[in-house]
Formats: C-alpha cells, structure tokens, sequence
C-alpha cells in the first residue's frame, strides 16, 4: 500500500490584486487551511494594512520582494502561486525569479481571473484606451503616486459583500500600471498553469486573457460562476478548486 499523500508538503501562496490586500482571502483561508494545507497570503506594499508605504516609487519589483521574501521567510520548499488579477502579471515576473533562484519550487501557477503578460507589455497593454486614458488622468491627478479603487459593484458584489470590500480597498500604486515587464516565457511556462475564468458577471479588462488561454496550448482552464472577486462572493467553490489544483500539484 502506497503512503498517505502528504499535503502539507506543498504549500498554497495567495497573491490579492490591485486596491486588495490580504484581508480578501479571510473568507478562503480558514478552508484551505481546515483541508490541512499550509496556506500563506501576502499582502503588496503600498495597499492593505500596508498602504502606509505608498510611495511613487513602489513598481513591479517591490512587489516581487514581497512574493518572494514572504516565500524565502518562510522556508517554503513547494509553492502552489495563485494570482488574482493585477497579480497575474506579477507572478508571471515572481516565476521567472524563481525558477532561475530555486529551480522545482514552483508546482503551479494559478491565474484567478487575471491578467497574462507577454515580454515588454504592462498591466495596461491589454485595457482599451478609454481605461488606459483614465487611470493615467487618475494618477498624474495624485503627483503620480496612485489611483483610487473602483466602486466594487464593478467585480459583482453587492449588498454587505460590496460594502465590505468598498470599505477596505486602498488606492493602487500607479508606476505598476505602465511598468514594462520582462522575463522569460519559456522559463515561465514550464511551470504548469492554469485559468480560473469568473463568468458571471465577467470583467471586461480580463477578455484578453480568457481568449489567450483558451487559444495557447499548456493552459487548463475552469471556470467559476461568479464575479471578479470568488474569493469574496463565491469562497468554498474557489477553495474546493485551488484544494483540487493543489492535490494534483502534491502528487508531481
């Protein structure tokens, strides 16, 4: 008889989007870590309960010192990284680090409704020029240190959900929004990956994402019935699918 898997050998790191901070996985957590995975959530510098670091100068490797360091700090040896959102593009940069720093940590990148980079393109690449045209307005308007978080209806919430997620988001730092980004794709995508796609309602700066991963080969896609947000309006069915990614990713 083969030996119990040991899932606490691989850990799930969560990695919040633009305006979050790690506050938005409190509903998440608990049911990874009740499945007996060790589960970690980062929160960027210059949002969350960190927003006292907001700075003109926070860009997209500030950010990857926070992935990393919070990985490095804590002696993980098998990291399954879920990225939400604005994350996307900053995993894709912390994988590349990674892979070249500690080569078989990464088991799975996980997209959570989020953006897909290419080498040289930013977060904004992909956004019409009307988005793009509002959110630089919205950041020279503040000296170019930040712009402020979207009412959060936008990401299907509603009612208390809506209220609590207008109540804690904080503006986001503005240098990442046009940041190049570079690194390998080809050290990138030998790290298995995948796409939640959130459907209902979807939001429209993430259509050029799900039309990629459905059209690239190596990508598995799921989808979740839900808002911009699942890790606030639809938490045990996001938690069910990051605990089924990360058993398949243990038994690599």
């Amino acid at each position: 008889m083969s030996a119990p898997l040991d899932l606490s050998s691989t850990a799930i790191v969560l990695v919040h989007g633009s305006w979050h901070g790690a506050w938005c996985w409190k509903r998440v957590l608990p049911l990874l870590r009740g499945a007996g995975v060790e589960t970690h959530a980062v929160t960027l510098t210059g949002v969350g309960e960190r927003a006292h670091l907001l700075s003109p100068g926070v860009g997209i490797e500030t950010h990857i010192q926070d992935v990393v360091g919070l990985i490095e700090a804590e002696e993980l040896q098998r990291v399954v990284l879920v990225g939400h959102s604005y994350a996307g593009n900053l995993i894709t940069c912390v994988a590349d680090r990674l892979q070249r720093s500690h080569p078989g940590l990464l088991r799975h990148l996980v997209y959570l409704d989020a953006g897909i980079p290419t080498p040289g393109s930013s977060w904004s690449t992909p956004h019409s020029p009307e988005t793009v045209a509002k959110r630089v307005a919205e950041g020279q308007a503040s000296g170019g240190i930040s712009f402020p978080p979207p009412d959060a209806s936008v990401f299907g919430l509603e009612g208390a959900d809506r209220d609590w997620v207008n109540r804690r988001q904080t503006p986001q730092p503005f240098r990442l929004y046009q940041e190049p980004l570079n690194f390998d794709p080809a050290r990138v995508w030998a790290v298995p990956h995948s796409f939640i796609d959130c459907t209902n309602p979807p939001l429209p700066t993430i259509d050029a994402a799900r039309k990629r991963v459905r059209s690239e080969p190596g990508w598995k896609v799921f989808e979740l019935a839900t808002g911009h947000d699942p890790m606030v309006s639809a938490p045990r069915e996001l938690a069910q699918l990051l605990l089924a990614i990360h058993h398949q990713s243990s038994r690599g």
